[in-house]
């Protein structure tokens, strides 16, 4: 474990430090990869002490319940939000599915934001009504509507900020002064993780990532994360990540976030300055009717944003909505023709990597969702979703105007 006072130092060597020192064995720099499915003990004694949690050690029931590796990764995390702890999940679904198990049951009632990822709809709409438990519907950035929306078993209000795919801010400080003390705040913060914003500062009780986006940032390790309160997350761990669902990283994949955790400071200053470029000039084309990214003085959610999101930085991912007739195409036929003539952009559903993704959400993260649904949530035929990679501004914005001048 490092030596350093965490507190004492800025975010770019905390993020490097936290969870983090040489090995005790060996004195090995990275963290070794525990690639273990159990643990053993000298004695009996000692393996009934460590059950029974007596004594410190990785809980016996094999390493869904804690690894040296995962621990890390999980340690890094909490330091990262100022949390007290972390849970590890094997997915961005595996953080929402375990706060939701660990704190809802039949006949409480949760709020939703009108507008979440793709995946997280389905929970809302299928998954938590089949087992009983009450789901509303509204913008949560409207005070007004989410205080109407409160009713005496309402346990948990759940956004995202900026959200998916509208880059719409919420203000994290109102919702929970709404929320009262009874009632968790749970923000999903993948599009602005730290050190953009700290959601748990704000008043939030618990902040979720996919950390297969930015927390990772090189597209090539699934995992998930969720960070609040001790007791919250020994919740999360003992009732579900032990007993209900038991979905944990591997322990190769929590070595591959500690890796790209390292970087994660210069990666997001990068994704934030790009994407601005990007912003800036998408807002001046004539084939775009209007482009959502929190950075822009136009954005509708820019004050807020200057008050919650920190440094300068407002995030590496913008939509914008080509207009209803770009050269005699629809605004769906003329964003296929778009993405399809990019060359340097892959077309791809994810965000966060190094290479600048793009997609379309009414056909892709966004398909399962009904038309009437899509559209009060603002997400039109004509919304491309853009996530700003680390190349040069310059190319890509080169590469966007060939491929305008192709449609």
């Amino acid at each position: 474990m490092s030596k350093i006072d965490l507190n004492a130092v800025d975010f770019e060597t905390m993020i490097i430090h936290a969870g983090q020192g040489p090995d005790s064995a060996y004195g090995a720099l990275a963290t070794p990869i525990y690639q273990t499915s159990t643990f053993c003990f000298d004695t009996v004694e000692e393996g009934a002490a460590k059950f029974a949690k007596q004594i410190p050690g990785y809980h016996p029931v094999y390493s869904r319940s804690g690894n040296p590796t995962t621990r890390a990764f999980e340690l890094k995390c909490a330091a990262m939000e100022g949390g007290e702890d972390a849970v590890a999940t094997a997915s961005g679904m595996g953080a929402v599915g375990s706060v939701l198990l660990a704190f809802l049951k039949t006949g409480d009632h949760i709020i939703f934001d009108n507008s979440v990822y793709g995946g997280t709809n389905y929970v809302a709409t299928t998954n938590l009504p089949d087992l009983g438990i009450e789901v509303s519907r509204v913008d949560t950035s409207d005070l007004e509507a989410l205080k109407a929306a409160i009713k005496p078993n309402t346990k948990i209000i759940y956004f995202e900020t900026p959200n998916n795919p509208m880059i719409k801010v919420t203000d994290v400080a109102a919702v929970k002064a709404v929320a009262g003390p009874d009632i968790r705040v749970v923000v999903d913060g993948t599009f602005a993780p730290p050190p953009i914003q700290y959601v748990l500062k704000l008043g939030a009780d618990i902040v979720l990532h996919s950390i297969t986006k930015y927390i990772n940032g090189h597209g090539d390790a699934l995992g998930g994360v969720v960070v609040g309160t001790a007791a919250d997350m020994n919740q999360i761990r003992m009732n579900c990540m032990t007993k209900i669902n038991g979905c944990p990283p591997a322990p190769f994949n929590s070595y591959l976030v500690l890796r790209g955790m390292k970087t994660l400071a210069l990666r997001v200053e990068r994704h934030c300055q790009n994407a601005m470029a990007i912003a800036k000039y998408l807002e001046t084309n004539p084939y775009v009717k209007a482009v959502y990214y929190p950075g822009l003085e136009s954005s509708p959610s820019h004050e807020l944003a200057c008050k919650q999101m920190e440094n300068g930085l407002f995030g590496g991912i913008l939509s914008f909505e080509l207009k209803d007739d770009v050269k005699g195409l629809s605004s769906f036929e003329a964003g296929k023709k778009l993405l399809n003539n990019l060359t340097i952009p892959a077309i791809a559903v994810s965000l966060g990597d190094p290479d600048t993704l793009i997609e379309h959400p009414a056909s892709m993260t966004h398909a399962g969702v009904s038309p009437a649904d899509r559209l009060a949530a603002g997400i039109t035929d004509g919304l491309v979703r853009l996530s700003v990679g680390l190349e040069s501004a310059k190319d890509l914005i080169n590469d966007f105007e060939q491929a305008f001048a192709k449609i």
